[in-house]
Parts: structure tokens; C-alpha cells; sequence
């Protein structure tokens, strides 16, 4: 019989969020936190299906919120909150708070020693080695949620290290992949449309940019323990080989599967089992192409090699500068092209200091603020 496991999710009004509870479905998860934000009509409906013990959302919401909770759950606001459900006492925590905003709640979950199933990939970017640090301290597991760092962990069981010649992520390529388009007349409707992913708006312009994959590069460096340069990027614009890993004999072992993020999330939460799931099989099937990426168009992926080389707090500064240049472009104040432009303006300012957390919130907000003043001067 399975043990029934409890979660705490963290972003679950979000679309990692929303389908991480239909695998809590599936499997018969109890669900003791949710962490909202401003989605109050999702937050109620959740609240009222799992019936959590905690529940927390911004503080804007709370009014539309408190009212329409089940009897014994308990709302709590504002970033405290987000933190209350963090630390609450789950078999696993699923990190899906988007951006620098997820790093703190993941950190506490961490140092609780949890089994931590990361879709905040900014985390590790920004925050690394002080991340796998505290994981070291605490006994905390983290299993990652991206396909492409899933396919890179389930491709790494069982195998040594001193094998391993590179760690190789697909990208889709985006929207604009085979269109001669001028990027400079590119609008914001047609950057939200991926081709194969349904995602939030945020993820969906940095997979249209490409800095998607350059922040997944940081991410599987950081998690992984690899060199940069023993990692590559792939155009695979069917996205079905969501990662491969090349051995030194000349082998390469790929993880395959459907477009459909609830699988790994799966294997994030269920880790080493392998139950089965209410899917059709998938099948081996069409035409795969796999293409080199176009760094002239898409200079974003450069870049966050770039940071990573720099190391320090460069990664932090450039994942700073996307979060405000992809907020600046998706209210009309920016031009596509303009969102690499301030990654590389800010990246050019980072600071040689050494990253410490004493030093990493100051540098975030410094970065935003430099970033600001770009996008400012862009500004059409």
C-alpha cells in the first residue's frame, strides 16, 4: 500500500503550482500548504478542494480570500506567510514562486531539511553554492522540476562523475526559431506564443529570448556540480529529448517524453519510485531535428555564460536585469531586442565581490535599480 505523502506547495496558483496538484490527484497526496499570491479566485478553489492547514497569499488578495476558506485552514500574508508555508512540516516542498521571490521560501524549506522539489530555478542561479551548502547541513534532497535538469538527473543515476564528458539541454528555440522576423517589430502577443509549452508569461519571453536556456545552464552548473564549459545547449524544436548527457567512451544517454510537465514532477516528488500514471502511452514517432543555437539573434544565452564565468554575484545581477527588462517588454516599454541589451548593460556593472548571503539581497536590489535606468533610456 502507498504511504500517502503530504506537500506544501509553493507558487500553487501558478502553472507548475496548478499541476503539481493534479499529480497530488493522481497519487493521493495529502495537501497541508498552499502558497499563493494574487489569484484569488484559484487560491479559494484550491483552499476548498485539498482543505490545507495554511494558506497564504499578498496581502491585496487577503480581503477576497479570508472569507471563502474552509473551516480549520488558516491564512497567513504577505512574504511571512509565503515563509510560514515554507517551513510547515510536508514530506516535500514543491518550490514554483517565480524569480528572485522564490529564493528565500526555498532556502527555509532547505535548512528544514526537506525534500525540496525545485521549479524555482532562480535559486540555484543566483544562490548556488550557498543553496547546495545548506542542502549539505540540513540532509535536505533537492530533485529538480524543469524537463530539461529531470532528464539531466534521471540520465545521472547510477553513473560516475569521472565519466561524464558534458551535460546537453534542448531548447525549443521559441517562436522565433524559423522566422526571418525583425526582432525589433516583434510584439508581446507573439512572444507568448510557445510552440510546444504552456507556461507563465515571465518563462515563456525568457524561452523567447533564449535566456531561458542560459539561466537552466547556471541552474544544472549549480545543481549538477559541472564545469560551464562541460555544458551545452541543443536546438530541438520538437522538445520530445528534454536532455543528454555524452560519457567519455562516446555514449550518449537521453531522457525522452511528452510535453507535459506533471511527469516530472512526478519523479521530483516520487524519487526513486516510478509509479505509473493516467497517460496513454507515449510513441516513438515524426522527424527530430536538433539545430546549433543562433547567439548572433539570441545574444541572451551568451550572456549568462557570460555571468557564469564571471561567477560571483554576475549571476545574480543578470537574473535581476531579465526580471526587470521582461516586466519593462511585456507592459510595452521596451523593444524584444532590448531585453538582452540590458542584460549586457547590468552584467557590465556587476561587482567582483564574493557572493554571501550578507551581500546577495543588496546586489539584487542594485542590480534592478541599474537595470531600471536601461530600460529608462530605451524607453519608447
Amino acid at each position: 500500500m502507498q504511504i500517502v505523502k503530504t506537500l506544501s506547495i509553493l507558487g500553487s496558483t501558478g502553472s507548475i503550482g496548478r499541476q503539481a496538484l493534479e499529480v497530488a490527484a493522481w497519487r493521493g497526496y495529502k495537501i497541508i500548504g498552499l502558497s499563493g499570491g494574487l489569484n484569488a479566485d484559484e487560491l479559494i478553489a484550491q483552499a476548498n478542494r485539498w482543505r490545507p492547514r495554511l494558506v497564504s497569499c499578498q496581502p491585496d488578495a487577503e480581503t477576497a480570500i479570508r472569507p471563502h476558506l474552509p473551516p480549520g485552514t488558516k491564512l497567513v500574508v504577505g512574504n511571512k506567510g509565503t515563509e510560514e508555508v515554507a517551513l510547515i512540516e510536508a514530506d516535500a516542498v514543491i518550490s514554483a514562486i517565480p524569480g528572485y521571490a522564490g529564493l528565500k521560501p526555498t532556502l527555509l524549506a532547505v535548512e528544514q531539511g526537506r525534500r525540496v522539489a525545485l521549479a524555482n530555478k532562480e535559486s540555484m542561479v543566483v544562490a548556488g553554492p550557498l543553496i547546495r551548502k545548506a542542502a549539505m547541513a540540513s540532509g535536505a534532497t533537492i530533485t529538480p522540476i524543469d524537463s530539461e535538469h529531470s532528464a539531466l538527473f534521471q540520465c545521472l543515476i547510477g553513473e560516475d562523475p569521472a565519466h561524464i564528458e558534458a551535460l546537453v539541454l534542448t531548447a525549443s528555440g521559441g517562436p522565433f526559431l524559423n522566422q526571418p522576423r525583425n526582432l525589433e517589430t516583434v510584439t508581446v502577443e507573439q512572444a507568448l506564443q510557445h510552440p510546444n509549452w504552456s507556461m507563465g508569461p515571465k518563462v515563456t519571453i525568457d524561452s523567447a529570448t533564449l535566456f531561458n536556456k542560459g539561466l537552466e545552464i547556471l541552474e544544472a552548473h549549480f545543481l549538477f556540480d559541472i564545469p560551464l564549459c562541460s555544458i551545452e545547449v541543443v536546438i530541438h524544436p520538437e522538445s520530445l529529448v528534454h536532455g543528454l548527457v555524452r560519457f567519455t567512451d562516446g555514449s550518449t544517454k537521453a531522457q525522452i517524453g511528452p510535453h507535459d510537465m506533471r511527469l516530472p514532477i512526478q519523479v521530483a516528488i516520487e524519487y526513486p519510485k516510478r509509479p505509473s500514471v493516467p497517460l496513454p502511452p507515449f510513441r516513438l514517432q515524426g522527424k527530430w531535428s536538433f539545430l546549433s543555437p543562433d547567439l548572433d539573434r539570441f545574444p541572451s544565452l551568451d550572456l549568462a555564460y557570460q555571468a557564469g564565468k564571471i561567477g560571483g554575484l554576475a549571476p545574480t545581477f543578470i537574473n535581476a536585469a531579465d526580471e526587470v527588462a521582461v516586466k519593462a517588454f511585456l507592459a510595452g516599454k521596451i523593444a524584444f531586442p532590448d531585453i538582452p541589451k540590458t542584460l549586457e548593460a547590468v552584467l557590465s556593472q556587476a561587482p567582483s565581490a564574493a557572493l554571501s548571503w550578507d551581500n546577495l539581497d543588496h546586489a539584487n536590489q542594485e542590480a534592478k535599480l541599474l537595470a531600471a535606468d536601461v530600460v529608462a533610456a530605451f524607453g519608447r
